[in-house]
């Protein structure tokens, strides 16, 4: 029996997938627990035309990452943290940190999509990497001075 995925289903395929399984597999587990549907040509063109929707958002998603990503682009941050004694932080500069000194200069970035390869934990000029979307990404400077 074919029958489409609507959700992952791992081993077998991803969401719009037209798979071939046996009929009592699809009957008593696939379609009860809302995993598949039959592919009927009516499922078929609403799972099409929901694919289609997933891909114009992603889409969109990817251009306003793009035009973000231009705008970071030859950015440097500047933070200031307290030193003590010996030229060590008190702490590190974390992606929270780095997130609201780019909220203050109008830039709206989750700190989920910072990267730091290495705890910030000295005075100097570092470069961050951003993750704006999957395919889209950059790398700012921070400067962290003392305080």
């Amino acid at each position: 029996m074919k029958v489409i995925l609507v959700q992952d289903f791992e081993g077998y395929g991803v969401f719009g997938d037209v798979i071939e399984v046996k009929d009592g597999f699809a009957n008593n587990y696939l379609i009860p627990r809302g995993i598949a549907l039959p592919a009927t040509e009516s499922n078929l063109r609403h799972i099409h035309s929901i694919v289609q929707q997933k891909m114009r958002k992603l889409e969109r998603e990817k251009e306003k990452a793009l035009s973000l990503a231009q705008a970071l682009k030859g950015i440097l941050l500047e933070i200031s943290r307290p030193i003590g004694e010996k030229g060590k932080l008190f702490g590190s500069v974390t992606p929270v940190d780095i997130a609201n000194a780019l909220k203050e200069k109008g830039f709206d970035v989750d700190r989920k999509r910072i990267i730091i390869k290495t705890p910030i934990k000295d005075v100097g000029v570092y470069t961050v990497h951003i993750r704006l979307h999957p395919q889209v990404s950059v790398d700012i400077k921070v400067e962290v001075k003392p305080a």
